[in-house]
């Protein structure tokens, strides 16, 4: 550990004259309250640039931090329903990909088997594209159908 003593306003080395690691510092210390992004510079330091950040919130009113908390939520929804459409479209996907090669084994699928295809979970539509290729008739569908 290295202990270092300065007054800071006799600091007066410019952004761009910022060298060292203890440089950059020590003008985050003088100038964040006047920051309101993180010069490139400074942003080289990944915690100088989670300390703007930290001193940025410390210095919002109530109303932006409650604007701030609720970009982040609204961000977070957004995520939830990007990766939900994801599945949902891996599931839609699957679900077709199942029923074009039953038709082609088997001809016209009834409604009531279509319906329980539709009704399983991706794990288990996975598994019976591979069991399909086993099967050699709708009985045996059907057969694998029930142990679900």
């Amino acid at each position: 550990m290295r202990l270092i003593f300065l007054e800071l306003p006799k600091f007066k080395k410019a952004l761009s004259e910022l060298n060292t690691l203890t440089d950059k510092w020590i003008y985050f210390l003088k100038e964040a309250n006047r920051l309101d992004s993180i010069p490139e510079n400074l942003g080289e330091v990944s915690e100088i640039e989670k300390a703007l950040n930290i001193a940025n919130i410390i210095n919002m009113t109530v109303e932006e931090l409650d604007i701030v908390e609720r970009r982040a939520i609204a961000m977070q929804d957004e995520r939830g329903r990007i990766i939900y459409a994801k599945e949902q479209g891996k599931l839609n996907q699957t679900i077709a990909l199942v029923m074009r090669l039953l038709k082609k084994l088997f001809g016209e699928i009834p409604e009531t088997i279509s319906s329980q295809i539709k009704d399983l979970l991706l794990s288990d539509l996975e598994n019976l594209t591979e069991e399909i290729l086993d099967f050699n008739s709708l009985e045996d569908l059907e057969s694998w159908l029930e142990e679900r």
